[in-house]
């Protein structure tokens, strides 16, 4: 299955990359330039790419993410919420449309460089906050998708972790080798990792409940047991009203 992944440059899309170069045929990396102030995640995606010995495509969206503002990904003036990733608080970083957008474009470049597939590491952590992350959302696209390219190219979206957790995905991580410092997951997108946004926590809670070695130097290793803890605090909370 000749494939291409739509690649960030963070744990699960690099670790999806390694996914399907071990297992079936990595055609190339795609990425998406949306005026996100993380950038710097495409450095990593870049990197993967070499790592793996394949092309990497960056696409231009910014004049599209001009206009999807109302984001803390896209408006300099939103702060990116400290705090555990299944917080309500997480849902300003939600970027409108945007997965539907960057596989519209992934989806035409697989035609037209005969590829079988496009993955992407969507996964069950996100399906809370993100309704483009979510299984009727990638059903519905490759729905969509098959009536867009009849006739041109059969092209399926391959999605492994759809329904497991980020740990699954840090756990695959460690079987695979991926070089967990060699990502960038930070939404805040400062000199290191801020060890305090909702991907930062998500990603050491992950590593950690894989037993997976995390080398990335954070500004606040740390801080992800306080928010789990709050967190889990107040879901028992809500649990008991």
């Amino acid at each position: 299955m000749k494939t291409i992944v739509v690649c960030s440059g963070g744990l699960d899309s690099v670790t999806l990359a390694h996914k399907v170069a071990a297992e079936h045929n990595l055609h190339s990396l795609i990425s998406f330039d949306y005026g996100q102030r993380h950038k710097k995640e495409l450095d990593y995606a870049a990197r993967a790419a070499r790592d793996l010995g394949v092309k990497h495509h960056i696409v231009d969206l910014t004049p599209v993410g001009a206009l999807l503002t109302g984001s803390s990904l896209t408006s300099d003036d939103i702060d990116v919420p400290d705090g555990h990733y299944a917080e309500e608080t997480m849902r300003i970083t939600v970027v409108p449309n945007r997965n539907a957008i960057m596989l519209a474009v992934a989806f035409g470049a697989a035609a037209s460089a005969g590829a079988d597939a496009v993955a992407a590491a969507v996964h069950g952590g996100d399906h809370f906050i993100y309704p483009d992350c979510r299984p009727d959302f990638i059903k519905s696209f490759q729905t969509m998708q098959n009536h867009a390219l009849e006739g041109v190219r059969d092209v399926s979206l391959y999605t492994p972790f759809l329904h497991g957790s980020k740990a699954d995905i840090a756990a695959e991580a460690g079987r695979l080798g991926v070089p967990i410092d060699r990502t960038w997951s930070c939404y805040k997108g400062g000199e290191t990792h801020c060890g305090r946004c909702g991907t930062c926590v998500e990603r050491r809670e992950a590593l950690e409940l894989a037993r997976v070695p995390d080398p990335t130097v954070y500004v606040d290793r740390d801080y992800w047991k306080q928010a789990r803890a709050e967190h889990m605090a107040r879901s028992l909370g809500a649990s008991g009203n």
